[in-house]
């Protein structure tokens, strides 16, 4: 065991410094509540959308509610697309009463769908869906690269961010906009910055990139074609690094005070490495790391969680950035 547990310099993580002197070891539960969107977590973590027509969305769903309940996260729904017309899949997503009233839950829809129902002047469908799933507000995901390469994909017919300043003039609820795997430019985010959203959501390049994917469900000349800007995008610390940067410089302009970094965030340390390294209030968000324990019994999922739990409150007592020394 001895010889089976020695650690190259290699293997060290950079990122951070240890200080073991500093810190007892933390209690369960000793993570300090955070303010976010208008509601308290007990823990920095958001559930990110994950899951929208498969046979297990409801198992899913349910589950990772009951997850966010017990243990004080965020949650935004997968694609709401098929509750805007139709009550028959609302059961899959109605999971008020499993996280509670105290904790937030977004529903989510495409900026394609934003954008049909603001041309047809439809837009209190968004308000009945709010009101069905008793939802806090509304996360609109913005996937122009993953619509080109899915052969039946959507086609926008204005900029995404004119289609975003219009549904805030006629919102009465908080918006958050996400990208869906490859992350934003810092143009993209000095104009959503400046808007009032109660978050913006990285959904970074570096986890499921959802471009890729649909592209594989095309022929091979297609494939062959697209495969290079199917992989353009931001990993979280270079987006972190254009929001950090932005929340400086704009001034009485920046409207944003929330982030949810997701994308490539693969465990606890990633997770905290992130928001000990933003200047703005954040949470760290997952997907495929929930969604691999989420298919099941809950017991599996409950597991993961707190292991993830406890080791970032281990992070919190005996990690320190190194940068920001």
């Amino acid at each position: 065991m001895a010889f089976q547990s020695q650690v190259t310099a290699l293997e060290l993580d950079a990122r951070f410094y240890y200080e073991p002197m500093l810190s007892a070891h933390p209690l369960p539960g000793s993570i300090t509540p955070l303010k976010f969107a208008g509601k308290t977590l007990r823990t920095p973590v958001w559930v990110s959308s994950m899951t929208g027509g498969t046979e297990l969305a409801a198992t899913i769903n349910k589950n990772l509610a009951r997850a966010c309940g017990e243990f004080g996260m965020g949650m935004g729904l997968g694609s709401c697309r098929q509750l805007l017309y139709s009550d028959q899949y609302l059961p899959d997503f109605d999971v008020r009463d499993l996280i509670g009233p105290d904790l937030p839950l977004y529903a989510n829809l495409g900026i394609a769908q934003v954008e049909r129902l603001l041309v047809a002047k439809d837009t209190a469908r968004i308000q009945d869906l709010l009101h069905r799933l008793r939802a806090d507000g509304l996360i609109v995901h913005v996937n122009p690269l993953q619509e080109a390469m899915q052969p039946e994909g959507d086609h926008f017919t204005r900029a995404p961010i004119a289609t975003i300043k219009s549904l805030l003039d006629k919102a009465g609820y908080p918006v958050i906009v996400k990208e869906v795997g490859q992350g934003m430019g810092p143009a993209s985010l000095r104009e959503l910055m400046q808007l009032p959203l109660a978050a913006i959501e990285f959904a970074a390049a570096g986890g499921t990139n959802f471009a890729k994917l649909e592209l594989q469900r095309s022929d091979a000349e297609k494939q062959r074609i697209f495969e290079k800007i199917a992989t353009v995008g931001h990993s979280a610390v270079e987006m972190l690094e254009f929001t950090n940067h932005l929340s400086g410089s704009l001034g009485k302009y920046l409207k944003v005070e929330n982030l949810i970094l997701s994308g490539g965030v693969r465990d606890f340390l990633d997770g905290y490495y992130l928001i000990r390294k933003s200047t703005l209030t954040a949470v760290y968000g997952q997907a495929s790391g929930f969604l691999k324990h989420a298919r099941g019994e809950y017991r599996e999922l409950h597991a993961y969680i707190e292991a993830q739990i406890r080791g970032l409150e281990l992070a919190y007592a005996f990690l320190q950035l190194k940068e920001n020394r």
